[in-house]
């Protein structure tokens, strides 16, 4: 096998193995499936063309058809045999519509829809094209890795969180292999190989200098791989506060600030220190219930986590929960509110009240899941958002729900929401407190109603845990602890009795700071239960101790009222916005009354937040400025040099513009200043020549230079006659007894340089400004020089190392 077609084979594996981080977009391996497909037909195509000998353009032509028969095969119309028509070509515009629409309609992981496998089978088949061509026809396996790289940046720009770095590793595998694979040809093709000694070595055996380089590599991707997971990161998410566990069945890890880890655990400590102002609500209901924005469903014996939502694009609309069967049976009121987010929330998923009908202001492109009831987007956050909607609150009698009929045994919500991992604790206690309960409602309401004071139930920021039973079944034990403990514990117990239930996210009202207007913190994050009811929907149920949550909305439902205060009066349930002795949302206060203050949190005495100086942007200005700064080194470094030069061939003498005459100047005492002078402009024409990609051949003499140059640049006037003048001085400076004295070198070489200009390209002209490349040059030169310098210093001290061997000491002793 040729070369060309060995290393086209290598470059389709490679670029295979550059696709990897696709896995983890789509659900399944469909995808990888129909891309081997596609890239087999593309390498085959590619070896048969280059089999016999065909030009480039017919072996691009050759993969370019196998690709489109590939997409034909795999993603037909139904109006075709083989050969693709114009159905298939309306067909593929349709695929790449659906696609559109899918990216803004469902979150990663994403299911096989058509769409999407068409757009990426089409991306990596295109990569493999460009991929061979760069490197089995054009030589240039490093520009390979831009077309590779392109596929990588996907998941990158998908993925609000960090990406899989094991993906990361194969395409840099298969990309070491690629450049490896080059190398080896190109030794192939120029001869014989030899290791440092002098000794033949096989074709097939790696020589030294190959071995170090794999080292190189692998120890370079090592690097890159485990370095930035060793860098520290910042944290300080809301619920990364409220939890132990940092992952979760779908769940992020809550790293980063303003990041919800959406997985409700049933053990841990709260700790909470500085109080960050998250955003403003303003609403026309009187009294707003819990602003939510997450759900979790996934219960393990840990606690709840949730799955990515799945839904349709926001601007298809959101349905209406009166016209639905699932949701009818409810009173609903509609209510308008505005949302202002600061910088601090910088989530996929957008707070908005229960039941929104109408969303209009959020900057790009979001999505509404009507199972869970989420707003989100898989590309833009909810930071400095500021939008509107409209919302049903929805109001349930408990008359009404008592009479809801139970879900049947085989209805795949019931099925999906029931699930228990199994306790013997959960069990025996709900069998205890749902005997003689006929309805739904009515177990719901007898496991929430033991939630209270009287059963010894409290607020606590931490939960003891013996390590002898549980986790649940230490909290039910202990009955001490906070939101997403007694949101977990009730939502297990629900589903243990047969009920549907799951965890909501969220935030309380917050403190109110206005008629209608809320000022919502990190304290104020919360979380509750959501109890299933066929006619109803999922309704919610908080059974956190309104004591220690600010903003509690427990006791303003009469299908849930407060246990532990079944009369509160108006001036009880009126004060809501302050945070009590124990409160989850102000956990800072249960800890002493200038914690927050210390933390910088909020006034104890105004309540208003401390104003915190924000270096996030200083740091990024300064940051511009000093990459300015870096890349304005050369520039400053040719000036500084070009001034130099200048001041050494300004005259003292009369000005001479021309070299006429020049043979009758008189040789004076200052004659060896002249030739440096001489010299010092000759070196700054080289380099403006450089910068200004005019060729320069240092065989030639400094005449035949700058006859060439007025020739090539076609200079005439002044600029030739300053050009003549420099070749002259410089001649007289080289080989004449006596150097060219009195010439105005300065003003010749101004002169050179304005024709120099003029007759470059406008992008040659701002690289010479910007990047002088006689500096880069000349920085490249000493950088070598300096490596050889450095290489036989270290081969004198090897040298030395070995005369001064210990061996031989003990070999002379003996």
């Amino acid at each position: 096998m040729t070369g060309r077609r060995r290393l086209g084979l290598v470059a389709a594996a490679a670029t295979l193995l550059a696709a990897a981080p696709l896995s983890a977009i789509f659900e399944s391996w469909t995808w990888i499936a129909q891309c081997v497909l596609t890239v087999a037909l593309i390498e085959g195509a590619a070896m048969a063309t280059r089999t016999f000998r065909f030009p480039t353009w017919a072996q691009a032509l050759s993969m370019t058809l196998a690709l489109v028969l590939a997409l034909t095969w795999l993603f037909p119309s139904g109006k075709e045999i083989i050969i693709p028509t114009p159905d298939t070509l309306s067909h593929f515009a349709d695929l790449v519509r659906q696609a559109g629409e899918d990216t803004r309609s469902y979150g990663v992981p994403v299911p096989d829809r058509d769409g999407l496998l068409f757009v990426a089978v089409l991306g990596v088949g295109s990569v493999v094209i460009v991929v061979d061509l760069l490197t089995a026809v054009f030589r240039r396996p490093a520009l390979a890795g831009l077309p590779m790289l392109a596929i990588y940046s996907i998941p990158v720009a998908v993925y609000l969180d960090s990406v899989p770095a094991i993906p990361f590793v194969i395409g840099a595998a298969g990309f070491l292999w690629l450049l490896v694979a080059d190398n080896v040809d190109r030794v192939r093709r120029f001869g014989r190989r030899f290791t440092g000694d002098g000794r033949d070595v096989d074709v097939w055996e790696p020589s030294p200098l190959a071995a170090a380089g794999r080292r190189i590599g692998v120890v370079g991707v090592l690097v890159a791989v485990v370095v930035p997971l060793g860098v520290p990161t910042v944290t300080g998410g809301l619920l990364t506060q409220l939890t132990q566990s940092n992952s979760g069945p779908g769940g992020n890890s809550g790293t980063g600030t303003g990041r919800i880890n959406l997985f409700a655990s049933l053990s841990g400590q709260l700790n909470q220190n500085a109080t960050v102002p998250l955003l403003k609500v303003t609403t026309d209901e009187p009294e707003p219930f819990y602003l939510r924005f997450a759900i979790a469903d996934v219960l393990t014996e840990n606690g709840f986590g949730h799955e990515a939502p799945r839904g349709r694009a926001l601007a298809l609309g959101l349905p209406d929960p009166r016209r639905a069967a699932a949701t009818r049976n409810a009173d609903y009121t509609e209510y308008r509110a505005e949302l202002e987010i600061t910088k601090d929330l910088q989530q996929n998923m957008a707070p908005v009240y229960t039941y929104p009908t109408v969303v209009d202001g959020l900057e790009g492109p979001w999505a509404y899941d009507e199972k869970q009831q989420v707003l989100y987007s898989n590309r833009f956050t909810t930071r400095d958002q500021k939008y509107t909607f409209t919302y049903m609150r929805a109001k349930y009698s408990p008359r009404l729900l008592q009479q809801a009929a139970p879900l049947p045994a085989d209805d795949p919500l019931r099925a999906a929401y029931t699930a228990t991992p199994g306790d013997a604790t959960v069990d025996a206690t709900v069998k205890r407190l749902i005997t003689g309960k006929s309805s739904d409602y009515d177990k719901v309401r007898a496991i929430y109603n033991w939630f209270s004071k009287d059963n010894g139930f409290r607020y606590s920021l931490s939960a003891t845990t013996t390590g002898k039973a549980s986790e649940i079944a230490e909290f039910l034990t202990n009955k001490a602890g906070y939101c997403q403990q007694y949101a977990a514990a009730m939502a297990w117990m629900v589903r243990a009795a047969g009920v549907p239930a799951r965890v909501a996210f969220g935030f309380t009202r917050g403190s109110q700071t206005g008629p209608g207007t809320y000022s919502i913190t990190n304290r104020n994050a919360h979380a509750w239960t959501e109890v299933y009811f066929q006619g109803f929907g999922w309704v919610p149920f908080d059974a956190t101790p309104s004591t220690g949550v600010t903003g509690s909305a427990r006791g303003a439902s009469n299908w849930a009222p407060d246990v532990d205060r079944p009369a509160p009066t108006a001036s009880a349930s009126a004060d809501t916005g302050e945070p009590g002795p124990d409160s989850s949302a102000d956990p800072g206060a249960a800890n002493g009354e200038n914690r927050a203050n210390a933390d910088g949190g909020p006034d104890a005495d105004t309540g208003t937040v401390t104003e915190q100086t924000d270096w996030t942007a200083l740091w990024i200005a300064a940051g511009v400025a000093l990459i300015l700064a870096l890349l304005l080194i050369p520039a400053l470094r040719r000036v500084l040099v070009r001034k130099r030069r200048h001041a050494a061939t300004a005259p003292a003498a009369p000005t001479v513009l021309a070299a006429e005459g020049a043979t009758d100047l008189t040789v004076t005492a200052e004659s060896g200043q002249a030739r440096e002078d001489a010299h010092a402009a000759w070196d700054e024409l080289i380099d403006s020549m450089i910068d200004f990609r005019v060729p320069v051949d240092p065989t030639e003499t400094p005449r035949i230079t700058t006859q060439r140059l007025i020739r090539d640049l076609s200079l005439d006037g002044e600029p030739a006659d300053a050009a003549t003048l420099l070749g002259t001085a410089e001649e007289r400076a080289r080989y004449a007894r006596t150097p060219l004295q009195g010439a105005e070198l300065t003003a010749a070489l101004r002169r050179i340089r304005s024709g120099m200009s003029a007759a470059a390209s406008a992008r040659t002209r701002l690289r010479a400004a910007l990047l002088p490349p006689s500096v880069l040059l000349s920085w490249r030169l000493g950088l070598a020089e300096w490596s050889t310098r450095t290489a036989e210093r270290l081969t004198g001290i090897r040298e030395s190392l070995t005369r001064f061997n210990p061996r031989r000491l003990l070999s002379r002793s003996r």
